[in-house]
């Protein structure tokens, strides 16, 4: 049920309560666990790409100090885990342990437990694996076309899923031009502060085992793990403490988890592994990894008439998520353009390399990228004002609720306003005007103005829905409980605040349970911008229902009808009647005794629900970039980045604010920083944070945020999804900045990251 307060605590700026325990330490991480005595797992990985196992030696390692195993995939005892059922086929499963084959750099061929981390690693030094070296497959392309090397040599192709609209006729029929254009979305890393960790306790519950890991998704790593164990998912606990940062990475679950927990049941002892950066950079998926080739036909007045695109998605050596990353793409292809026609094809592709998985926006922002780079060529060829360009084309705000070519079913949308938003509060005209005063002076610093204008899914594929509880307790506190896991978003405060809102008690008097097996019976975690519109409202409604049971039970104390029954900051009380009230408290504890129900029946006064939204809700916003580019060095200096997105209903200002922040910050850091890079045989040469470039504070500056807020119907909150959709506007309205700074020297296009070496060849081709 949906409650109506007064001196609701919701729209305002509520300083995060989680914070304190965070920022002086005293959370506990999963590396920080207390485990006595666990013995530690040292990973025995590959230093080849591509290769076929002739033998591994691990005597030596056995026999050193403190080795308690070692363990290849002979003597593991488990089975390769499918990548995607019904999707990714059989013959690409991926055993835990190497067999038969290594398939990038980083593959794991044994596993050392001993009874200290130095010890484990000093055995795994000592294990020797014998790799007959094969060809690595690096260009998706190549990967693609069919007739080289195969990762997989069963599966006779190393296409691991396609998909997409087949061949649409007619499709530029009207059309005055065609632009063009091949876009690489780079792969990148996740590098969240904290890399991965498992703990394994065997045991409990019921003779199976409790691990905690450094996870997004418990439930999700709790299903993965019992499948790979052969456990009932009762015997596997799952416990996510502290996660210092996901993005996305943290969604997926890894097999060192499955090997961490098989460890510790053979050897009937804890067991603990905990990433070192580099173990990191080459095991933890990354994202991105898109070649795109698209062509958009539109009028002479600018009007779109179709688009075109064809689609590489990297999976990796293994395939997983990345194998329906762009169908992700496909899905948001239209972006918040009325396009007439699109033809959209895409594969999935095997690669010698680390596989990829969800990034922060995981598919959409590719969409966005490609529609807002494809956009500006087309300003550029048809001299047509870049911004002038994306009005003309938006679909209006009285076609909603609107569902795509590609079948995504937008709730509403004004995108008009936000671009006007944005537009001034970035003094658009102005900057033209410098822009053109620079260009005619000869200044060899350029100023370039970028606009990114986007749309996204959250609570994408079926999270659209969250389970939810919320109970009071005779001293007076609650406990609220959501299948969400939060990994640094402010779950802690923006739960309370609803809960607050609905009970009418103050903030402090709730605490949050989550992230446990053992005490929220399910869940689908943290990700896909989905926590607030399907976590918050399944607490919204349980706490309703919590309100209603409650005055149930004060009517019967206070000898009174339901109907009469009013909650009050107070209590529950009779209306009209001073005095006439009992507190929270009191009727809880008249719950749990029998004397709040007529037949003297005892129980928690709780309530849990499953919410269910029904559909994905379509945020968007306008993302403008002001940079300056040097155009004798190629350095990028970023100027401004004014960013108007639009959530919905805000429930917490600041926590949008932080998240908006935090989005623009890797998305600039995509356009202009970080790429994972692979040699001609498969080494990563971006192994560690001394090659692979992520921003500091000291490389960013004050960024303006700021929203509009445009309510769905979807739930009773009215929220839609914030945490990906800084990341999705800023890549694009950075990156066309960067090119319109030098477009007048007749760039037309420049692939991420735009280092300044290079932007500077750019330059020193165009000249």
């Amino acid at each position: 049920m949906t409650v109506t307060t007064q001196g609701s605590v919701l729209g305002n700026r509520v300083l995060r309560t989680e914070d304190r325990e965070l920022i002086t330490g005293a959370g506990d991480y999963t590396a920080d666990l207390p485990v006595t005595g666990a013995y530690h797992v040292a990973f025995v990985r590959s230093p080849f790409a591509h290769g076929t196992i002739t033998g591994i030696e691990v005597a030596e390692a056995a026999a050193m100090p403190g080795v308690r195993a070692v363990y290849t995939y002979d003597e593991i005892g488990l089975a390769p885990r499918q990548g995607l059922p019904g999707v990714v086929p059989e013959a690409m499963a991926r055993p835990h342990l190497a067999s038969g084959k290594v398939r990038f750099v980083g593959d794991i061929v044994a596993v050392v437990v001993a009874e200290s981390a130095a010890q484990a690693l000093d055995a795994a030094e000592n294990v020797v694996a014998d790799i007959d070296p094969l060809p690595a497959v690096i260009g998706l392309e190549a990967s693609a076309a069919g007739g080289g090397t195969l990762l997989f040599d069963d599966h006779g192709s190393n296409v691991a899923a396609a998909g997409g609209t087949g061949e649409v006729e007619n499709l530029f029929d009207g059309a005055d031009t065609v632009v063009t254009g091949t876009f690489h979305n780079q792969r990148v890393a996740g590098v969240p502060m904290e890399p991965n960790a498992a703990v394994a306790r065997p045991g409990e519950p019921d003779g199976g085992v409790t691990v905690w890991v450094a996870t997004q998704t418990p439930h999700g790593a709790q299903a993965a793990l019992a499948g790979d164990l052969g456990l009932d998912p009762s015997q596997v606990r799952v416990i996510a403490p502290r996660v210092g940062g996901g993005f996305g990475p943290k969604a997926f679950e890894y097999i060192e988890w499955t090997v961490v927990a098989r460890a510790a049941l053979l050897l009937g002892h804890p067991v603990r592994w905990t990433e070192t950066r580099s173990e990191n950079m080459l095991s933890m998926v990354h994202g991105r990894a898109q070649v795109q080739h698209v062509e958009l036909g539109l009028t002479t007045a600018g009007r779109i008439v179709g688009l075109k695109a064809d689609v590489i998605g990297d999976a990796g050596g293994y395939p997983v998520i990345g194998s329906v990353l762009p169908s992700l793409t496909q899905l948001m292809s239209q972006g918040v353009y009325d396009i007439p026609k699109i033809q959209f094809n895409w594969r999935a592709v095997a690669t010698t390399t680390t596989p990829i998985g969800a990034y922060r926006g995981a598919g959409r922002p590719e969409a966005t990228q490609m529609l807002e780079r494809i956009l500006d060529i087309a300003a550029d060829e048809l001299d047509i004002d870049p911004i002038e360009l994306r009005r003309a084309n938006f679909i209006p705000p009285q076609s909603f609720p609107y569902t795509t070519l590609t079948g995504a079913p937008y709730d509403n949308g004004e995108y008009a306003k936000t671009l006007d938003a944005v537009m001034a509060a970035a003094g658009y005209d102005d900057l033209l005007a410098e822009q053109r005063r620079r260009r005619e002076s000869g200044d060899r610093v350029a100023l370039g103005i970028g606009v990114g204008c986007y749309v996204e899914v959250t609570a994408p594929l079926g999270l659209d829905g969250e389970w939810g509880s919320a109970q009071a307790h005779p001293d007076g506190s609650f406990t609220v409980s959501a299948g969400t896991s939060a990994h640094g978003q402010g779950h802690e405060t923006a739960f309370a605040q609803v809960a607050s809102a609905v009970l009418r008690v103050p903030m402090d008097k709730i605490r949050l349970v989550q992230s446990d097996t053992a005490l929220v019976p399910r869940g689908a975690g943290t990700l896909g911008s989905r926590s607030l519109q399907t976590g918050g409202s399944a607490i919204h409604a349980a706490s309703g229902e919590l309100v209603q049971r409650a005055r149930e039970i004060a009517a019967h104390l206070l000898e009174a009808s339901v109907g009469d029954v009013e909650l009050t900051e107070a209590g529950l009380g009779v209306k009209g009647v001073t005095g006439s009230v009992v507190t929270w408290g009191q009727v809880a504890a008249a719950a749990e005794d029998g004397s709040g129900s007529p037949d003297g029946a005892t129980s928690a006064l709780r309530e849990e629900l499953d919410f269910k939204q029904g559909q994905s809700s379509f945020p968007f916003g306008s993302h403008i970039a002001v940079v300056e580019v040097d155009l004798d060095t190629g350095w990028v200096a970023q100027r401004r980045h004014v960013a108007v997105d639009d959530c919905g209903k805000i429930l917490n200002p600041m926590l949008v604010e932080g998240q908006q922040h935090g989005g623009i910050a890797q998305g600039i850091s995509q356009a202009l920083f970080e790429k994972v890079p692979y040699d001609d045989d498969g080494n990563p040469t971006t192994g560690n944070l001394a090659s692979y470039t992520i921003p500091t504070a000291a490389d960013l500056f004050a960024f303006e945020a700021s929203t509009t807020e445009t309510p769905t119907h979807l739930n009773p909150l009215g929220a839609k999804g914030i945490g990906e959709s800084g990341t999705i506007g800023s890549t694009p309205a950075v990156h066309n900045a960067v090119i319109d700074a030098l477009s007048h020297l007749g760039v037309r296009h420049v692939d991420m990251p735009l280092t300044p070496q290079t932007v500077w060849r750019a330059v020193q081709s165009a000249s």
